[in-house]
């Protein structure tokens, strides 16, 4: 929890400017402002709570459209005086149906959540549709069987140190590790989480 009287108020006549930036992908979703108040509730709630300058009151993202913002982390800036909220979006950040307020900047990791809500959504698209569709449709032996084939011609070509070779070997590597993720209902972030806690354990 961060603590709200540490928090340079004063500074910005209470009214404190908010960066939401998505937790996975780390799109920066939306700027707002809280009062004190939004943040206490912010925090007990889970529900990220802006104070609306058009409304003058509380306001909580998704109240009407029901697509709120699950708080994951805050972090405060060196001056005190802005925040920086990691938040899950459950559904469109934007009042015009889009993922974010800003015109989005595709970043490798921005590429990276899109493409795994792109394998996700195959697993129920039509046999016709994909590559992927069939290879959801073929089976778990089959996705796993494709894993293993790729990491062995991604390990030769770096043995023989074709380069480009290895490029394309460690991106048909991934992509198939993301599918075999995806059938045994897991996510990248999944993995995340134990090499995070690997690398608190072995700091």
């Amino acid at each position: 929890m961060l603590a709200i009287e540490q928090l340079n108020w004063d500074k910005v006549n209470h009214l404190m400017p908010v960066i939401i930036q998505h937790a996975v992908s780390g799109t920066v979703l939306m700027l707002g402002f809280m009062n004190p108040a939004a943040l206490i509730q912010t925090q007990t709630t889970g529900k990220v709570t802006f104070y609306s300058r058009t409304k003058q009151r509380l306001w909580v993202k998704g109240e009407t459209s029901g697509n709120y913002l699950q708080l994951v982390d805050i972090a405060t800036d060196c001056d005190q005086d802005s925040l920086l909220i990691l938040a899950l979006p459950l559904g469109p950040t934007c009042h015009n149906g889009t993922n974010s307020c800003f015109t989005e900047i595709k970043t490798d990791w921005t590429f990276f959540h899109d493409l795994e809500n792109l394998l996700a959504a195959r697993k129920t698209a039509p046999l016709d549709s994909s590559y992927t569709a069939r290879l959801y449709a073929s089976g778990t032996k089959r996705i796993a069987q494709k894993v293993g084939e790729e990491g062995v011609e991604t390990a030769l070509a770096a043995t023989v140190k074709n380069r480009p070779e290895l490029k394309n070997e460690a991106a048909d590597l991934v992509y198939h590790l993301l599918v075999l993720l995806q059938d045994q209902n897991l996510k990248f972030s999944d993995v995340i989480t134990i090499l995070r806690q690997r690398h608190t354990e072995n700091a």
